[in-house]
């Protein structure tokens, strides 16, 4: 059958023009389009990256569609360098165009979680787990900033792949945001009703357990393959938000057992007051499924950044560090496992790297005399960082483990590419390793026999 050319023709006439640039930005291609904007990739040739525009759609006439398009750009445009955490999708720039606003942003190279939320696409319960941990870490430094993000759906929360598998996630779109800091009137009642709590419908007082509720009502969807509450009119779904029960996870899947119900339950408490105090306390409920094997392992075999983040936490070398910082030490570090008997460093050979443990033992050893037990939370090696000439990187002992180790290693090249303010707090951290030994040594030299 032959098509019509003249069809062909008008088809192509008929499809929406890509702009070649929007403001200094050159167009890749079309990323996607919501209710108020569209959003493109673009590179940024000043600082040689892949970033995502969101262009505000030029309003159609309509002057409160209008408006409601400004508040949630401008919303956006406060956030501009504002939020810095891994699990957030930055701001660059914000910019006020001809052409329609736009704003700069992070490019996140993978999808939304919205397709993982149909039931023939589910995720594995640990996976799920994780990225719940991630996004109640994140959402926990948002509201530190004063913010509320009152939108937090699968479609706002970007996962990262990597040769199609999630290894991260990201908060995305802020127009929503409740900024408790702004003396500017804000629009209220906003979000997406599947996930929206009781509180936020009834356009009252909020606080981070709003944002609790939703991502309790995100996770029980990415469980369930269905939200906690779904009806074809809005004020059948809404009188199931105030006064029902979500059904029990515990059943609808393998694998699903009493301890993750009642993790997901309780944030979707409809009195606000029986969910979880505060962020950190529902991301430690997540992080305990993991830890307490409530959650079967499947796909993911090795150790999760959960796992990795809460035991830095539990580690005294890092007792200064922010969350934000302990996140780049996840990501950037070299983590490796040593059996015992293994040669850390030899006498004589220079400083490459230096280390942390994070669990097991070494012993140092000085002419074939043991001088000195390391445990878990202190480091070995610094001098390869610290030393300003190469001849003070060479080792003046054996270290060898003592008990199956695990460490975090950095070498100076990998610790440069460290944030300025992360790169402090290893120095405030080195300071006291070398102010305790010292202190010991000067103990030892005073008071020879209590040493001994």
């Amino acid at each position: 059958m032959s098509t019509d050319p003249r069809l062909v023709v008008d088809l192509v006439t008929d499809l929406p023009k890509l702009p070649v640039q929007i403001g200094k930005y050159r167009v890749l291609r079309k990323l996607g389009e919501g209710a108020t904007s569209e959003v493109f990739l673009c590179h940024d040739d000043f600082h040689d990256r892949d970033v995502a525009i969101k262009r505000v759609r030029i309003a159609s006439g309509d002057p409160v569609d209008g408006r409601y398009s400004e508040r949630f750009f401008n919303a956006e445009a406060a956030l501009v360098g504002r939020l810095q955490h891994p699990n957030v999708v930055q701001i660059f720039d914000a910019v006020l165009d001809p052409e329609g606003a736009y704003l700069v942003m992070e490019y996140v190279c993978g999808s939304t979680l919205r397709p993982y939320c149909r039931a023939d696409q589910l995720l594995s319960l640990e996976l799920i787990v994780e990225v719940g941990f991630k996004c109640a870490m994140a959402l926990g430094y948002v509201y530190r900033q004063g913010l509320i993000h009152r939108d937090v759906k699968p479609a706002n929360l970007l996962v990262v792949l990597n040769g199609g598998t999630i290894t991260d996630v990201k908060i995305t779109d802020f127009g929503s945001v409740l900024n408790l800091a702004s003396d500017v009137t804000q629009v209220y009642r906003v979000g997406s009703l599947a996930y929206m709590s009781p509180e936020q419908l009834d356009g009252g007082t909020l606080d981070c357990r709003a944002d609790m509720y939703s991502l309790g009502a995100v996770l029980y969807h990415l469980i369930a393959g269905r939200p906690p509450f779904d009806a074809q009119q809005q004020s059948a779904m809404m009188n199931q938000i105030y006064n029902q029960q979500p059904a029990s996870l515990t059943g609808q899947r393998a694998g699903v057992n009493e301890a993750v119900d009642e993790v997901i339950q309780r944030a979707l408490s409809k009195n606000s007051t029986m969910r979880y105090a505060t962020w950190d306390e529902f991301a430690q409920a997540l992080s305990s499924l993991i830890v307490n094997h409530d959650v079967p392992r499947g796909q993911i075999q090795g150790v999760l950044d959960s796992e990795r983040f809460n035991l830095l936490r539990s580690l005294d070398f890092f007792v200064s560090f922010g969350d934000v910082e302990l996140w780049e030490v996840v990501h950037r570090a070299k983590w490796q496992r040593f059996g015992y008997g293994h040669a850390l460093y030899s006498k004589g050979e220079e400083g490459r790297s230096f280390h942390i443990i994070a669990q097991g033992e070494l012993e140092v050893f000085r002419d074939g005399l043991k001088v000195a037990q390391l445990g878990a939370g202190t480091s070995v090696g610094e001098m390869a960082y610290l030393a300003p000439s190469p001849d003070l990187r060479r080792h003046s002992t054996d270290v060898a483990v003592t008990e199956a180790a695990t460490t975090i290693s950095f070498t100076p090249d990998t610790l440069a590419q460290l944030s300025p303010s992360c790169r402090h707090h290893f120095d405030e951290a080195f300071i006291r390793v070398l102010v305790r030994r010292l202190h010991a040594a000067h103990e030892a030299l005073a008071h020879p026999r209590r040493i001994l």
